[in-house]
């Protein structure tokens, strides 16, 4: 007789909702982990940045319709401040937001993301942190005269104390980006939000503010918060996504970016759960006045996106599709 399987451990998911953009897309992320997880046993927590610290100016999501629909589909507000990034770098909000949180295993989520499968099948381990690999070598840049590759990251590695060598992967070439530990922060998660956000704050202000003599050349923004997560994922002793979170950017959840970019290039399932959550009528009375939501899908601009592409031989790199979509008047955002 085989032992049983042990249970799915609970979890939260985070992400961050601001009026605006923002908050259509957790609309579309909130309908899609309802219809496809309806007994999810975590919370889902909207983290929203308040007025006052780094953010001068209110960006809470006022439309009433937004937030009641938002609150009838499970999601939970969370208030926060932001006392050190807010308005000069949003994408820091996802760092702060973390010490809000209950301190139970979280997986942050950017609102851009659907929830197309069951995250019963995610093998999480939330000891061992890792984060999203769907991305490109955006950071660092090889100088002409600069240190290389290897030498910046190292350099970030010795600042704090941790060993550059366990993090490289052997099978890709001396030099190459993908050598070394790079994540997109569209997806992350560990057991202690506190413990991560706070580490991750301090790295992220460390390399701001004081940062190694290799990376004096180097422009760390919009990058800050991809430059310094592989380096908390490391300290926490976690790494690159096994095979066991073959569902994230997967099966389970899709980090899109944008409407026009979800048409051209992911999953008829993809497509699936998009237009069968925006099509129930609360949420379309609500999405038609986003105007990517009410051209792409209500519109069915999205279908002439579908065909413009092959999804089975796409450009490699996300800039040629958007030339594509913005030479034929597609690319809404």
């Amino acid at each position: 007789m085989t032992d049983p399987k042990p249970a799915r451990q609970a979890f939260n998911i985070v992400a961050v909702v601001q009026s605006g953009r923002l908050q259509y897309e957790a609309l579309l992320l909130a309908a899609s982990l309802r219809a496809t997880n309806p007994n999810f046993a975590g919370k889902l927590y909207l983290a929203e940045p308040q007025q006052g610290g780094a953010w001068q100016k209110s960006v809470a999501v006022t439309d009433a319709a937004v937030r009641g629909m938002l609150q009838e589909l499970g999601a939970e507000f969370l208030p926060f401040e932001a006392r050190h990034f807010g308005q000069s770098y949003p994408h820091g909000n996802k760092i702060e937001a973390l010490a809000a949180l209950p301190d139970q295993p979280f997986l942050f989520l950017d609102t851009d993301t659907l929830v197309t499968g069951n995250f019963d099948t995610v093998g999480f381990d939330f000891s061992k942190p890792s984060a999203s690999m769907r991305r490109e070598g955006t950071w660092p840049s090889q100088e002409l005269y600069g240190p290389d590759l290897a030498a910046t990251w190292k350099a970030l590695y010795d600042r704090f104390g941790l060993r550059f060598e366990d993090t490289i992967d052997p099978n890709q070439p001396a030099n190459y980006w993908q050598r070394f530990l790079y994540f997109n922060a569209g997806w992350f998660f560990h057991a202690r939000p506190k413990a991560f956000g706070q580490r991750f704050l301090d790295y992220a202000l460390t390399i701001r503010d004081d940062r190694p003599e290799a990376l004096v050349c180097q422009e760390i923004y919009p990058w800050l918060d991809q430059i310094a997560l592989p380096l908390v994922i490391h300290s926490f002793g976690g790494g690159r996504p096994g095979p066991d979170l073959a569902g994230l950017d997967g099966a389970v959840t899709c980090h899109y970016r944008t409407l026009p970019l979800l048409y051209a290039r992911e999953s008829d399932r993809v497509v699936e759960v998009l237009e069968q959550v925006a099509l129930q009528k609360d949420l379309r009375r609500i999405l038609r006045d986003h105007e990517p939501a009410r051209l792409m899908i209500y519109q069915n601009r999205g279908k002439k996106v579908r065909a413009l592409f092959d999804r089975d031989d796409l450009p490699r790199r996300e800039q040629a599709i958007r030339f594509v979509l913005k030479r034929e008047g597609l690319w809404l955002r």
